[in-house]
């Protein structure tokens, strides 16, 4: 058996050989505990009270809501300002750390329109789902409205060029929801996701309003090239559309059409039109 003192030195010395540490003075990366400590800051500003282990009332509400706010400014600031480092090697620290306040001020004025588009989705699960019984209960609980809130806040920083941060948010989520939505697609108004489950959304997908999807559904690409990575590749799902489990739509060039809906486990790599209705083949086979 080696002694400890030697087991640490293998260890230290396996970091030198493969690399894979995030040494503060050199090269530093985002911390992703500090950035999903953040992220629960955010959640907890889009529903107070509900997210977050706190009694709140009308007296402590703005005292909490300010607190929280100074709280991911000086967090997503400083994780931000790492990503920005990270892309722009070249850069001065000091125009980094400007642009990264800056952004996360951006998401801090917005937060009241991605809560309202927020609250829609939440709208579109209660009057979607039979199951639902209350806001609070959509609120609390349902797994597909906590991936798409998050999408949300990452997708504003995907937008705004902040690279790293919104994939760790993302992959948090997926981790806990089971829900795979990638910050750079672009998602409509009412979106619900039910069960959600194994759903996958790809970077470059585009879907519309009142979309709905159900569990294992792939919006996904046909394999391509490295090189082809900023070429949509990714379905577009239009208006009013409802896409059943396990289905699987790969491809940049396909397109739902408004209104259809798309059976569970149909497998579809080009276009079906507006209002129609795609379903799997099925067989029965009578019993002997």
């Amino acid at each position: 058996m080696k002694t400890l003192d030697l087991m640490i030195e293998n260890i230290v010395d396996s970091y030198n050989s493969f690399g894979g540490v995030n040494l503060s003075e050199i090269n530093s990366f985002p911390n992703s505990e500090s950035v999903i400590s953040a992220l629960s800051d955010l959640q907890a500003l889009i529903f107070p009270g509900f997210k977050s282990a706190e009694n709140i009332d009308k007296q402590t509400l703005k005292f909490l809501t300010g607190e929280k706010i100074n709280r991911v400014i000086s967090s997503l600031t400083r994780e931000t300002q790492k990503a920005l480092l990270y892309l722009r090697k070249e850069a001065e620290n000091s125009h980094c750390f400007a642009l990264a306040e800056q952004t996360v001020l951006s998401l801090i004025e917005e937060l009241p329109n991605i809560r309202r588009k927020i609250m829609l989705d939440a709208q579109a699960a209660l009057e979607g789902d039979p199951a639902a019984r209350s806001f609070e209960e959509i609120i609390l609980s349902y797994p597909g409205l906590e991936a798409i809130m998050v999408y949300r806040i990452a997708n504003f920083l995907h937008k705004n060029g902040v690279p790293l941060i919104p994939r760790i948010m993302s992959e948090y989520i997926h981790g806990k929801t089971g829900i795979d939505i990638h910050p750079g697609a672009t998602i409509g108004e009412s979106f619900f996701i039910d069960h959600g489950t194994g759903i996958v959304i790809g970077e470059s997908c585009v879907i519309g309003k009142n979309v709905k999807l159900y569990q294992g559904v792939t919006l996904g690409a046909i394999s391509v090239k490295k090189s082809l990575c900023n070429k949509k590749r990714h379905p577009t799902i239009e208006d009013n559309v409802t896409i059943y489990a396990g289905a699987t739509i790969l491809g940049g060039d396909t397109v739902i059409g408004e209104g259809s809906i798309v059976g569970g486990n149909v497998w579809l790599t080009e276009s079906v039109p507006a209002n129609s209705t795609t379903i799997a083949k099925q067989e029965t086979v009578k019993n002997q």
